[in-house]
């Protein structure tokens, strides 16, 4: 074994941090729709649809930060502190830039989107206040997420998952606060949890900033920008989160768009998925943090020049990790189906009964999608965003978008069959990915360069 190839503890010790960080964003959009679920069927459709559109602005936050986060674990890994500003202050620039444009496209043509979905004025009404007080959240994170990226690029993955432990506390107390009206607070029902995680995203974002200014001082001490400008630098950092952020605005607009034909569902069906995903999220981080972390460890290394037998060992020991991952979340996801009538017991029988049907699906998705996203981060963390970019695209829009309208608005198929097109997605993308990591062309890409 080459001492100098990172090993499987080194991923493990990155994907924990990422893990607990992801399980706890995405948890707490689990809790929200578990103490909204009490509000009853018609209140987790407009949380459902509200999130359709607010999870649009924070996909498009999401996707720049995950192209941020791979130039700084280059740059940690080769350039330095030079680098690491670079970086940092591009993607800072460019996530409120693109939440500004967002924002003002959600007020031109939100409530229109949401009206269209809706399939009463009061869900309408309750799924469009909880929006205008979430973008509150959309502005915070487009900060938030660029310090996360430093964090996680440079391999402190432990800053960011604290600063979600500080705040997933307290967005459930507030939220069940003013969800519910306690303690003399005003009874807000489904806008309450926007507001609870308003409050939780404002606090994380100030642990993140006093963080950062400890360990960097805000790169003050660091002097000009790679490449000799700003405007040069800015523009070579676009030209490479584009596809990458074309990748996650694709699966992103994708997702949400078939949200939105989900809503046309019985609304026993469309409260049943919309339950059933952010599990799918929650769950799903293991094997999506392995992946992840191994991508921020492969930037690093073909930052640093490493040779190709070195990125060969590495790459089979992530890989058997992410099988191992998989089996672990696909266990996971069969509790929590056999679970779910105890979970939802106040829910409607047949809504119920809906959760049941993803079970065959659950079982056999961690699978092709673990090793999917060792491919997909690997080709990323090579700068050949643009191909991974084309294979997401082809999955959501070729097949995925199409496909659910079909099954839903033509031959009204069952919820069950409707969801398994998330499996099929995953075979789709299947050969593609790994026929171009099997090219080897990544291994020699210049990083630096790009």
């Amino acid at each position: 074994m080459d001492a100098a190839t990172p090993t499987s503890r080194n991923i493990y010790n990155l994907a924990w941090p990422l893990a607990l960080k992801a399980l706890m964003l995405h948890g707490i959009i689990v809790i929200d729709a578990y103490l909204i679920s009490s509000l009853g069927e018609t209140a987790l459709a407009a949380m459902g649809i509200a999130g359709a559109v607010a999870g649009l602005l924070l996909g498009i936050l999401f996707a720049f930060s995950n192209a941020t986060q791979i130039r700084i674990a280059q740059s940690f890994g080769g350039a330095g502190d030079l680098g690491l500003k670079t970086a940092f202050y591009c993607g800072l620039i460019i996530n409120l830039v693109s939440v500004f444009l967002g924002v003002l496209l959600v007020i031109a043509f939100g409530g229109a989107i949401i009206e269209s979905a809706a399939k009463t004025p009061w869900i309408a009404e309750q799924a469009q206040e909880y929006l205008h007080v979430f973008l509150l959240v959309v502005f915070s994170e487009a900060i938030g997420q660029c310090l996360g990226s430093h964090f996680n690029g440079c391999g402190k993955t432990k800053t960011t998952f604290y600063s979600y432990l500080l705040a997933m506390p307290i967005n459930v107390v507030v939220s069940v606060v003013l969800i519910h009206g306690l303690y003399g607070a005003p009874q807000m029902g489904v806008v309450g949890a926007a507001y609870g995680s308003a409050i939780a995203s404002l606090t994380r974002v100030a642990f993140l900033g006093v963080q950062f200014y400890r360990q960097n001082r805000l790169f003050l001490d660091v002097k000009g920008w790679t490449r000799g400008s700003f405007v040069v630098a800015f523009k070579r950092h676009m030209i490479f989160s584009l596809p990458i952020a074309g990748t996650f605005l694709s699966m992103t607009l994708g997702t949400q768009v078939c949200v939105l034909i989900y809503a046309r569902m019985s609304i026993n069906d469309f409260a049943a998925i919309t339950l059933i995903m952010p599990w799918v999220q929650v769950v799903g981080t293991f094997g999506m943090s392995w992946a992840q972390a191994t991508g921020i460890i492969m930037a690093q290394l073909l930052g640093a020049g490493a040779n190709e037998a070195t990125l060969d060992t590495f790459l089979r020991r992530a890989w058997r990790g992410a099988f191992v991952a998989a089996g672990i979340v696909s266990s996971i996801y069969l509790i929590l189906c056999l679970s779910s009538p105890w979970i939802y017991d106040e829910l409607e029988a047949e809504t119920q009964a809906a959760v049941l049907l993803f079970l065959p699906t659950l079982l056999v998705l961690p699978f092709p999608k673990g090793s999917n996203a060792i491919c997909g981060q690997t080709l990323r963390a090579s700068g050949d965003t643009l191909r991974v970019m084309n294979i997401f695209v082809v999955g959501q829009w070729v097949f995925k978008v199409p496909m659910t309208l079909l099954f839903v608005m033509v031959l009204n198929l069952s919820v069950g069959w409707v969801f398994a097109l998330y499996f099929l997605e995953e075979l789709l993308k299947f050969p593609m990915f790994h026929l171009r990591l099997l090219s080897g062309a990544w291994k020699h890409a210049q990083v630096q360069d790009s």
